[in-house]
């Protein structure tokens, strides 16, 4: 989560429409499923999305982020209308940004007639869009870190779990506002709330679960997040053993202290949880991430026979 969007409160005031050249190259071709090369930057991904007749543009996919978002200046090049102003809440504080609407968005299987998006700077996102969980319902995204390729497929909700192969890890999760949370997941012996984050470069942990850790953690120093709005969160770096996630055991795991917005707005302020972001995932070979099933499958190294313990 570049930082979680929650849109909280909307009023009207016309944002600045910003004329610039077009940021990327000559546009091309969608696949059927939107396969791309992930990122580098920041451990961060993108795919192409259209807006009407236009692009594609790379966007992140943010599983953290309740909203979508888009570029002020890709606004700007296409010419948006305001939608007005609304309150958004990132990892840095609740603000008041401007919106721009969206006709048309199209990746994949998704087509979206006309969406109200806050507009944020492009270089605070590393893309010039945010595709968040108001987009993804009904569909599943598949993190392919061997191949370095993300596909992005509507999902077909059925009535039973579906049984993963031999190196694959299920977990099913319970929806929040559309968040899909995991609770199978542990410190030790105390349980920890889990969303999937893939926006986030670094994982973020909330005071419960330092309060459960205490001393039990070794200091790395402090960590730097920069919100999607621009602001600056400085975290507490720790370095942590005995976490477990669907039996899978992780060591020497980097995690970023912060009592954030993100976690009171799910409501997990209360109790031990965390933000897992890219550098977790990437120890997978494989995530995929199906809301409509809340369901997230992991793929673990094929060195890992038996419930594996790795660190990062």
């Amino acid at each position: 989560m570049k930082g979680l969007i929650a849109v909280l409160l909307a009023a009207a005031s016309p944002p600045a429409q910003l004329v610039i050249p077009p940021p990327t190259p000559p546009p091309l071709p969608l696949t059927d499923e939107s396969v791309l090369l992930l990122g580098d930057v920041a451990s961060r991904m993108t795919v192409p999305v259209r807006i009407g007749t236009r692009g594609p543009w790379p966007f992140v996919i943010d599983t953290g982020a309740e909203r979508t978002v888009v570029a002020r200046e890709l606004a700007g090049v296409l010419g948006l209308a305001s939608g007005g102003n609304v309150r958004v809440t990132t990892m840095t504080g609740t603000s008041t940004v401007d919106t721009t609407l969206v006709p048309g968005l199209a990746v994949s299987t998704i087509r979206q007639n006309v969406i109200r998006a806050p507009a944020l700077e492009a270089r605070n996102m590393g893309a010039l869009g945010m595709l968040g969980i108001d987009v993804l319902q009904e569909h599943k995204v598949r993190i392919d870190f061997d191949r370095k390729r993300m596909t992005l497929q509507p999902s077909t909700r059925r009535r039973t779990i579906a049984r993963g192969t031999s190196d694959e890890i299920v977990v099913t999760a319970r929806s929040v506002y559309g968040q899909l949370i995991v609770t199978d997941a542990h410190w030790r012996n105390t349980r920890i709330a889990v969303i999937i984050d893939t926006g986030s470069p670094v994982t973020i942990g909330n005071a419960a679960l330092r309060a459960a850790i205490g001393g039990r953690a070794k200091p790395i120093g402090p960590i730097s997040v920069v919100s999607a709005t621009g602001q600056q969160l400085v975290a507490d770096g720790h370095l942590v053993d005995d976490v477990t996630l669907g039996g899978i055991g992780f060591t020497n795991v980097p995690i970023a202290f912060a009592e954030v917005a993100p976690f009171r707005r799910f409501r997990l302020d209360t109790r031990p949880a965390i933000m897992m972001g890219m550098d977790m995932l990437r120890l997978f070979r494989v995530v995929q991430i199906d809301f409509a099933n809340r369901e997230i499958r992991f793929t673990v190294p094929r060195s890992g026979a038996a419930p594996p313990r790795f660190g990062i």
